[in-house]
Protein backbone atom coordinates (compact mmCIF):
# COMPACT_ATOMS: atom_id res chain seq x y z
CA UNK A 1 0.00 0.00 0.00
CA UNK A 2 1.11 3.30 -1.36
CA UNK A 3 2.24 6.10 1.36
CA UNK A 4 0.10 9.43 0.73
CA UNK A 5 2.54 11.84 -0.48
CA UNK A 6 2.64 15.34 1.13
CA UNK A 7 1.06 17.57 -1.04
CA UNK A 8 3.80 19.98 -2.86
CA UNK A 9 3.33 24.11 -1.87
CA UNK A 10 1.53 26.17 -4.53
CA UNK A 11 4.36 27.19 -7.28
CA UNK A 12 5.58 30.90 -6.18
CA UNK A 13 3.65 32.43 -9.62
CA UNK A 14 0.51 30.77 -8.01
CA UNK A 15 0.67 32.34 -4.91
CA UNK A 16 0.90 35.83 -6.52
CA UNK A 17 -2.17 35.59 -8.07
CA UNK A 18 -4.07 34.26 -5.18
CA UNK A 19 -2.35 37.54 -2.60
CA UNK A 20 -4.36 39.87 -4.82
CA UNK A 21 -7.74 38.76 -3.47
CA UNK A 22 -6.41 38.18 0.37
CA UNK A 23 -7.40 40.56 2.70
CA UNK A 24 -4.51 42.22 5.01
CA UNK A 25 -5.29 39.85 7.81
CA UNK A 26 -5.17 37.11 5.72
CA UNK A 27 -2.32 37.78 3.94
CA UNK A 28 -0.37 38.88 7.45
CA UNK A 29 -1.27 34.93 8.79
CA UNK A 30 -0.23 33.38 5.53
CA UNK A 31 3.04 35.14 5.25
CA UNK A 32 3.80 32.88 8.75
CA UNK A 33 3.72 29.92 6.62
CA UNK A 34 7.28 29.53 5.16
CA UNK A 35 10.13 31.70 3.93
CA UNK A 36 9.25 32.05 0.82
CA UNK A 37 5.29 32.85 1.30
CA UNK A 38 6.73 35.35 3.58
CA UNK A 39 8.91 37.03 0.37
CA UNK A 40 5.44 36.12 -1.77
CA UNK A 41 3.17 38.39 0.36
CA UNK A 42 5.65 41.22 1.64
CA UNK A 43 6.26 42.61 -1.67
CA UNK A 44 5.53 46.26 -1.85
CA UNK A 45 3.51 45.64 -5.39
CA UNK A 46 1.04 43.79 -3.42
CA UNK A 47 0.87 46.37 -0.40
CA UNK A 48 1.01 49.43 -1.92
CA UNK A 49 -3.15 49.96 -2.85
CA UNK A 50 -3.55 48.15 0.45
CA UNK A 51 -1.84 50.52 2.08
CA UNK A 52 -3.08 53.22 0.01
CA UNK A 53 -6.72 52.54 0.12
CA UNK A 54 -6.81 51.94 4.13
CA UNK A 55 -3.82 54.73 5.16
CA UNK A 56 -3.64 57.25 2.78
CA UNK A 57 -1.88 59.59 5.13
CA UNK A 58 1.17 57.12 5.67
CA UNK A 59 1.02 56.00 2.17
CA UNK A 60 2.37 59.96 0.65
CA UNK A 61 5.00 60.11 3.32
CA UNK A 62 8.03 61.32 1.75
CA UNK A 63 9.66 58.01 0.12
CA UNK A 64 13.26 59.19 2.28
CA UNK A 65 11.13 58.18 5.20
CA UNK A 66 8.93 55.72 4.03
CA UNK A 67 9.28 52.04 5.20
CA UNK A 68 8.17 49.44 3.48
CA UNK A 69 4.55 49.56 2.85
CA UNK A 70 3.72 46.37 4.89
CA UNK A 71 5.55 47.85 7.93
CA UNK A 72 3.60 51.14 7.14
CA UNK A 73 0.38 49.12 6.80
CA UNK A 74 0.87 47.45 10.33
CA UNK A 75 2.00 50.76 11.81
CA UNK A 76 -1.49 52.08 10.68
CA UNK A 77 -3.07 49.48 11.90
CA UNK A 78 -1.61 49.15 15.30
CA UNK A 79 -1.96 53.07 15.69
CA UNK A 80 -5.76 52.77 14.65
CA UNK A 81 -6.72 49.26 17.12
CA UNK A 82 -5.28 51.77 20.11
CA UNK A 83 -7.41 55.01 19.29
CA UNK A 84 -10.75 52.61 18.83
CA UNK A 85 -9.64 50.56 22.69
CA UNK A 86 -11.89 51.45 25.75
CA UNK A 87 -10.16 52.77 28.26
CA UNK A 88 -9.08 51.18 31.48
CA UNK A 89 -10.98 51.26 34.20
CA UNK A 90 -9.69 54.03 36.84
CA UNK A 91 -7.36 52.85 39.44
CA UNK A 92 -9.00 55.66 42.05
CA UNK A 93 -12.43 55.60 43.40
CA UNK A 94 -14.34 58.62 44.54
CA UNK A 95 -14.34 57.11 47.80
CA UNK A 96 -10.61 57.72 47.62
CA UNK A 97 -10.57 61.84 47.59
CA UNK A 98 -11.26 64.51 49.59
CA UNK A 99 -12.15 67.64 48.45
CA UNK A 100 -10.43 70.59 49.95
CA UNK A 101 -12.03 73.88 49.16
CA UNK A 102 -11.05 77.43 50.35
CA UNK A 103 -12.73 80.92 48.87
CA UNK A 104 -11.78 84.50 50.54
CA UNK A 105 -11.91 87.70 50.55
CA UNK A 106 -8.81 90.01 51.24
CA UNK A 107 -10.73 90.81 54.45
CA UNK A 108 -12.15 87.86 55.64
CA UNK A 109 -12.67 84.15 54.93
CA UNK A 110 -16.08 82.98 52.78
CA UNK A 111 -16.01 79.15 52.91
CA UNK A 112 -13.48 77.05 54.05
CA UNK A 113 -14.62 73.10 53.95
CA UNK A 114 -12.86 69.47 53.27
CA UNK A 115 -15.54 67.34 52.57
CA UNK A 116 -15.24 63.33 51.07
CA UNK A 117 -15.62 63.18 47.71
CA UNK A 118 -18.60 60.34 47.48
CA UNK A 119 -20.68 62.32 50.07
CA UNK A 120 -21.24 65.16 48.03
CA UNK A 121 -23.99 65.85 45.86
CA UNK A 122 -23.85 64.10 42.99
CA UNK A 123 -25.35 66.97 40.12
CA UNK A 124 -25.65 64.51 37.61
CA UNK A 125 -25.32 60.83 37.61
CA UNK A 126 -22.16 59.72 36.07
CA UNK A 127 -20.99 63.25 35.66
CA UNK A 128 -17.94 64.26 37.62
CA UNK A 129 -19.67 67.57 38.76
CA UNK A 130 -20.09 67.50 42.62
CA UNK A 131 -22.40 70.58 44.80
CA UNK A 132 -21.87 71.05 48.63
CA UNK A 133 -24.28 72.72 50.75
CA UNK A 134 -21.95 75.01 53.07
CA UNK A 135 -22.84 77.58 55.90
CA UNK A 136 -20.50 81.21 54.18
CA UNK A 137 -19.83 84.03 55.47
CA UNK A 138 -22.08 87.09 55.39
CA UNK A 139 -20.76 89.58 52.42
CA UNK A 140 -22.84 92.90 51.53
CA UNK A 141 -23.46 93.00 48.16
CA UNK A 142 -21.37 94.21 45.57
CA UNK A 143 -17.85 93.04 43.50
CA UNK A 144 -15.22 91.37 45.39
CA UNK A 145 -11.86 90.60 44.42
CA UNK A 146 -11.97 86.37 46.00
CA UNK A 147 -8.84 84.20 46.32
CA UNK A 148 -9.85 80.27 45.45
CA UNK A 149 -8.13 77.14 46.13
CA UNK A 150 -9.71 73.52 45.50
CA UNK A 151 -7.70 71.00 46.10
CA UNK A 152 -8.12 67.03 45.71
CA UNK A 153 -6.19 64.82 48.26
CA UNK A 154 -5.46 61.35 48.35
CA UNK A 155 -6.98 59.77 51.98
CA UNK A 156 -4.20 59.77 54.11
CA UNK A 157 -2.63 62.64 52.71
CA UNK A 158 -0.72 60.23 50.48
CA UNK A 159 -1.21 62.65 47.39
CA UNK A 160 -2.67 66.40 46.70
CA UNK A 161 -3.40 67.89 43.22
CA UNK A 162 -4.24 71.37 42.88
CA UNK A 163 -7.18 71.46 40.19
CA UNK A 164 -7.67 75.41 40.82
CA UNK A 165 -5.54 78.21 42.62
CA UNK A 166 -6.34 82.10 41.07
CA UNK A 167 -7.70 85.31 42.37
CA UNK A 168 -10.35 86.48 40.38
CA UNK A 169 -13.60 89.20 41.06
CA UNK A 170 -17.08 87.74 42.15
CA UNK A 171 -19.89 89.97 41.68
CA UNK A 172 -22.14 88.97 45.22
CA UNK A 173 -25.32 89.70 44.03
CA UNK A 174 -28.92 88.09 46.28
CA UNK A 175 -29.95 84.36 44.03
CA UNK A 176 -26.35 85.16 42.04
CA UNK A 177 -23.82 82.76 40.70
CA UNK A 178 -20.40 83.36 40.47
CA UNK A 179 -18.42 81.39 38.54
CA UNK A 180 -14.64 80.80 38.02
CA UNK A 181 -12.27 78.28 35.63
CA UNK A 182 -8.97 77.56 35.27
CA UNK A 183 -6.91 75.29 32.99
CA UNK A 184 -6.11 72.26 33.92
CA UNK A 185 -2.48 70.58 33.41
CA UNK A 186 -1.91 67.58 31.15
CA UNK A 187 -0.65 64.27 32.44
CA UNK A 188 2.74 63.41 31.56
CA UNK A 189 6.14 65.37 31.63
CA UNK A 190 4.73 67.97 29.49
CA UNK A 191 2.16 69.19 32.50
CA UNK A 192 3.45 72.57 32.25
CA UNK A 193 3.51 73.57 28.80
CA UNK A 194 0.89 71.46 27.25
CA UNK A 195 -2.93 71.86 27.71
CA UNK A 196 -4.87 69.07 28.46
CA UNK A 197 -8.59 70.33 26.94
CA UNK A 198 -10.55 70.11 30.42
CA UNK A 199 -10.91 72.72 32.89
CA UNK A 200 -11.42 73.29 36.78
CA UNK A 201 -14.94 74.72 36.79
CA UNK A 202 -16.34 76.14 40.10
CA UNK A 203 -19.36 78.03 40.54
CA UNK A 204 -20.85 79.85 44.21
CA UNK A 205 -24.39 80.30 44.39
CA UNK A 206 -25.85 82.70 47.30
CA UNK A 207 -28.29 84.01 48.47
CA UNK A 208 -29.59 87.11 50.64
CA UNK A 209 -32.07 88.40 53.30
CA UNK A 210 -34.22 91.58 53.86
CA UNK A 211 -30.60 93.13 55.60
CA UNK A 212 -28.91 92.80 52.01
CA UNK A 213 -26.26 91.06 53.23
CA UNK A 214 -25.39 88.06 50.90
CA UNK A 215 -24.36 84.37 52.47
CA UNK A 216 -22.96 82.10 49.93
CA UNK A 217 -24.92 78.66 50.17
CA UNK A 218 -23.45 76.25 47.90
CA UNK A 219 -20.02 75.89 46.07
CA UNK A 220 -20.07 73.63 43.31
CA UNK A 221 -16.96 71.83 41.69
CA UNK A 222 -16.44 69.94 37.74
CA UNK A 223 -14.10 69.19 35.24
CA UNK A 224 -15.59 70.52 31.79
CA UNK A 225 -14.06 69.91 28.70
CA UNK A 226 -13.43 72.20 26.28
CA UNK A 227 -14.37 70.49 23.10
CA UNK A 228 -18.09 71.01 24.09
CA UNK A 229 -18.24 72.34 27.59
CA UNK A 230 -19.74 69.78 29.08
CA UNK A 231 -18.48 68.13 32.07
CA UNK A 232 -16.26 65.06 31.99
CA UNK A 233 -17.86 61.54 33.31
CA UNK A 234 -16.70 60.29 36.56
CA UNK A 235 -14.79 57.52 35.11
CA UNK A 236 -12.48 60.52 32.72
CA UNK A 237 -12.37 62.76 36.13
CA UNK A 238 -10.67 59.81 38.10
CA UNK A 239 -8.23 58.79 35.18
CA UNK A 240 -7.57 62.20 34.50
CA UNK A 241 -6.67 62.83 38.39
CA UNK A 242 -4.90 59.28 39.37
CA UNK A 243 -2.47 60.64 36.86
CA UNK A 244 -0.87 62.88 39.57
CA UNK A 245 -2.29 61.49 42.77
CA UNK A 246 -0.95 58.17 42.09
CA UNK A 247 2.42 59.08 40.20
CA UNK A 248 3.09 61.14 43.14
CA UNK A 249 2.68 59.08 45.64
CA UNK A 250 4.60 56.23 43.79
CA UNK A 251 7.97 58.42 44.06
Amino acid sequence: METPSTPSPPPWEALILIVNYLDPKTLATASCVSKSWYSSMSSDHIWEPILATHFPSLFYLPPSAAAPFRRLFAVGHTAATLRRMKPSKPSLSLSDLVFAISISTRDSPVVSMARPCDALGVDHPGVFRFVVDCDGAVLSEGVEEVKVTWNVVLKGWRGVFTMMECEKKVGFVSGGEGWLSQELPAPGCCANTVASAVVADLKVGMFGGSDGKVRVNKVSVGVLSVMDWRYVGVEDGLRYLQHFLLTCNAL
